[in-house]
């Protein structure tokens, strides 16, 4: 059976199994973990001895398409709640407290969504009616978890590290959790305001002690939007100094184009010099302004001929296609933008310049996420969603040193069902799941026929 990494512990002999969902796509995983540990995928044919099976994380905020398979949600911020948690259910198993009963009490803390204590009821035309508490323990209306101690929050500094490297082989530092800029379709800058902050002396204090743990030559310096952490450069240049001689490199995700702080970037590549990665999001100012991203061309312009102008020769451009309003002309600015940066860099002289210009575009598909202001948008179907991405493809082939990359149209039409969908989405993912489909974020592995098989056999409309 699959096991814990440290104590090779089947999961069914756990008391408490927790999945964090990150990605709708994820979800058939989950399923399987739970069939190789041992674990009843359906919470109702779990008995007195089976794991609590937990789950929590950003698509934790739209529970239902799980809801067969998941005991209690934690909605919100987890580390207050996971403690109060394994408290409660700690305290259950010292008093002999049946299955059903752990869950009525798990149901009356802040942030706790158990879906087996609520009733659904559909329109005539298949839209929901209600979502009904069946059980005085269960609140009508489930309020997220917000963490008010983000400085003191636990924050694991000796994490495994395994023997294979994995992608993100590196230490993750979140700086700062939450943002401020409001953009339209992001569902991550809804969910975790209000934005909090590290102090600089406690990120200090915990790189070092991640590094003197882990042995890791990188730190990530990670939140939503790094550069308006508003001692950035205090902090880059603190554990660039503390961390030189361990030759550890520093790494800022994703940076807004209107906030490219010189000398930060500077203090992040002085032991290793990586690409620099941009969100404009749209090809066009009009479009940018529609999603509420508050950048212009000007400050590409400004920001890449400065980097190309301190030793950078490699960047990526972030862009979604499908976006409410878009035209046609929106997306042919997305090959126009990659070729106004690459003016940028040849408007650096020669001599200041490094040689061999990069720069990789990547499109996401417009995926409506609930408790954005686009939840209601309608998302493209898939025949559109690649004429478009052939017409930005077209575009791209006279540009030699920019690349265009795209997401598969199929993936993102179940990402958003999953996203957006109630809870006649569980036994849709338990058919999917029942017919083989496994590890659906990776494009090989992704089977868009058998999807489309688990709808027809439910008797719901994928369209819908």
């Amino acid at each position: 059976p699959l096991c814990s990494l440290e104590s090779h512990t089947p999961l069914s002999r756990f008391d408490i199994i927790g999945f964090t969902l990150q990605y709708e796509m994820s979800y058939t995983n989950v399923l399987e973990m739970m069939d190789l540990g041992g674990v009843p995928v359906l919470s109702s044919e779990r008995g007195e001895d089976d794991p609590i099976v937990l789950a929590g994380g950003p698509c934790a905020f739209n529970p239902e398409p799980l809801h067969l398979f998941i005991d209690a949600f934690l909605i919100g911020d987890g580390e207050d709640s996971i403690v109060e948690v394994t408290d409660v259910l700690n305290a259950c198993k010292k008093e002999g407290v049946p299955r059903a009963e752990r869950l009525k009490r798990l149901a009356s803390l802040r942030g706790v969504y158990v879906p087996g204590l609520y009733h659904d009821e559909y329109n005539a035309d298949g839209t929901l009616k209600s979502l009904e508490p069946t059980d005085p323990c269960a609140p009508p209306r489930v309020l997220r978890s917000i963490l008010t101690d983000f400085e003191n929050a636990y924050v694991p500094t000796r994490p495994p590290v395994p023997y294979i490297q994995p992608v993100f082989d590196r230490i993750m530092l979140e700086i700062m959790r939450g943002c401020t800029r409001g953009c339209r379709f992001c569902q991550a800058g809804m969910l975790y305001r209000p934005v909090r902050e590290r102090s600089v002396d406690k990120l200090v204090e915990l790189a070092k002690e991640s590094v003197k743990n882990t042995g890791y030559e990188e730190i990530s310096l990670s939140s939503l939007s790094s550069s308006d952490y508003s001692c950035i450069s205090e902090l880059a240049g603190r554990l660039t100094d503390e961390l030189r001689d361990q030759r550890v490199s520093l790494s800022l995700p994703s940076l807004r184009v209107d906030k490219f702080v010189q000398d930060t970037l500077t203090h992040t590549q002085k032991v290793k010099k990586s690409s620099l990665t941009f969100a404009p999001e749209a090809g066009t100012q009009r479009l940018r302004d529609v999603i509420n991203k508050n950048v212009t061309e000007a400050d590409l312009v400004n920001t890449l001929t400065n980097a190309f102008s301190n030793g950078w020769n490699a960047v990526k451009l972030y862009f979604m296609t499908g976006l409410p309003t878009e035209t046609d002309e929106d997306l042919i600015g997305i090959a126009e933008l990659a070729k106004t940066a690459a003016g940028a860099y040849y408007s650096v002289p020669k001599e200041k310049r490094v040689k061999g210009l990069r720069i990789t575009c990547s499109a996401a598909v417009f995926v409506p996420k609930p408790f954005t202001p686009f939840q209601w948008c309608r998302q493209d179907d898939p025949e559109t969603v690649r004429r478009k991405q052939r017409l930005v493809r077209e575009h791209f082939a006279p540009l030699k040193s920019a690349h265009f990359n795209y997401h598969d149209s199929g993936v993102s039409q179940i990402e958003a069902c999953f996203a957006l969908g109630d809870r006649r989405l569980a036994r849709v993912l338990h058919r999917a799941w029942q017919l083989g489909c496994r590890l659906d974020g990776w494009t090989d592995q992704f089977r868009y026929d058998l999807w489309l098989q688990a709808f027809e056999d439910c008797g719901l409309d994928i369209a819908f």
